[in-house]
């Protein structure tokens, strides 16, 4: 069975188990939503929510944000990872969203992957969830599933997106992304 016939069954069975994805992430906004994907790397999105479900409440735009500045956000966030360079990436992008986007989360991946703390898998996740932008992120956790499934041979996450995005139809990518996540979660335990 060559990638092709593979990943027609994957998408099927997928579309099976999982006909509904909602965003793991809880959000109010697309900045919170932002927020939350640059807050989860190197943590569960259960330690995120966990985390702003006392946040989002008061503090849900930029502006919050800069005003609250640097220690207040670290004092808000300490429970979780790598908190002091999250919250200063929070900070300093949440500056340059007033500055030079007026507050609002840039619709593109160029500005978005300008603003401090922002990759291109976090772009790519606003891109998709945010904005319903076609986009695949790919993470570690999908990399890995990717490989294991014949999907991929890549040997980073640039490489991996380029071939599911080869194998798979351009519709499918934003729910197919978080499928994957899901499946990963339940069954393919790292």
């Amino acid at each position: 069975m060559n990638e092709v016939q593979r990943s027609k069954i994957i998408l099927k069975v997928l579309n099976k188990i999982y006909p509904k994805t909602p965003i793991p992430l809880k959000h109010r906004n697309k900045f919170t939503l932002l927020v939350s994907v640059l807050l989860s790397a190197q943590t569960t999105d259960l330690n995120v929510n966990n985390v702003t479900k006392n946040i989002y409440p008061k503090y849900n735009k930029p502006e919050h944000f800069v005003k609250l500045g640097r220690k207040k956000i670290e004092n808000l966030i300490k429970s979780i990872g790598i908190f002091r360079v999250k919250a200063k990436s929070v900070y300093l992008l949440s500056k340059q969203l007033i500055e030079k986007h007026n507050g609002k989360v840039p619709d593109n991946f160029d500005d978005l992957e300008k603003l401090p703390g922002v990759g291109h898998k976090t772009a790519s996740v606003v891109m998709s969830q945010g904005f319903g932008y076609s986009a695949f992120p790919v993470d570690t956790h999908i990399h890995r599933l990717a490989q294991r499934w014949g999907l991929t041979n890549g040997k980073n996450v640039v490489q991996t997106e380029e071939d599911l995005k080869r194998l798979f139809p351009k519709k499918s990518w934003n729910k197919l992304h978080l499928q994957i996540i899901y499946y990963g979660r339940e069954y393919c335990k790292a």
